[in-house]
């Protein structure tokens, strides 16, 4: 499974997208959508859901699959779990390229991490995804996560996340929705690997 190996490996990088200010990113009726402008980097996110902080991020998750015993980055990391059941980004939420607000793991219901960050530079953090060359997670309006099991990933094809790679190598089948990231380079689609 693609997202298994890429957190096993550390070859991934996550990514967010993040409303822009003032743009009309606010979730009024706390639906997790937010209303669009046309300016270009919002109407890349319509239809994305939000959740700008931790409790939010894991609600939305446990709408579509599971997200239990949600914890700080730091201290998963400090603890035996982190052996066992690695997650995503420790190094890359301390390095400031990424541009990482906060970064939190919790698990499926099938006792594998899924790590959740939050971006406010979305344009930042797909930079350095792009730099990193291999970057695979799912994607909300300002928030990425990073399952490994692939019967979550299955799970939250359902929800209104998206795939982001910016892997120039990545094909998709046809059918399926492809947009422009941020970035050059960087592809958001509605298909999700397993």
């Amino acid at each position: 499974m693609r997202f298994q190996r890429a957190v096993v490996s550390g070859a991934v990088a996550l990514a967010a997208l993040t409303a822009l200010t003032g743009c009309g990113g606010h979730d009024s009726d706390g639906d997790g959508k937010s209303g669009g402008s046309t300016d270009q980097g919002t109407s890349q996110q319509a239809g994305l859901p939000k959740a700008s902080d931790m409790a939010s991020i894991a609600y939305y998750l446990n709408k579509y699959a599971s997200c239990l015993d949600l914890t700080t980055g730091e201290e998963y990391d400090a603890s035996d779990e982190v052996e066992k059941n690695p997650a995503w980004g420790e190094e890359e939420a301390a390095d400031a390229s990424w541009g990482i607000k906060e970064r939190a793991v919790c698990t499926d219901k099938y006792s594998d991490a899924i790590a959740l960050l939050t971006v406010p530079d979305m344009k930042k953090f797909q930079t350095a995804a792009k730099k990193d060359g291999h970057a695979d997670f799912l994607i909300g309006q300002d928030f990425a996560i990073v399952p490994v099991d692939r019967r979550t990933i299955e799970e939250l094809k359902a929800s209104d996340l998206r795939y982001l790679t910016c892997d120039p190598d990545t094909r998709f089948p046809s059918g399926f929705e492809k947009k422009a990231g941020l970035v050059d380079g960087c592809v958001l689609s509605d298909y999700f690997p397993s």
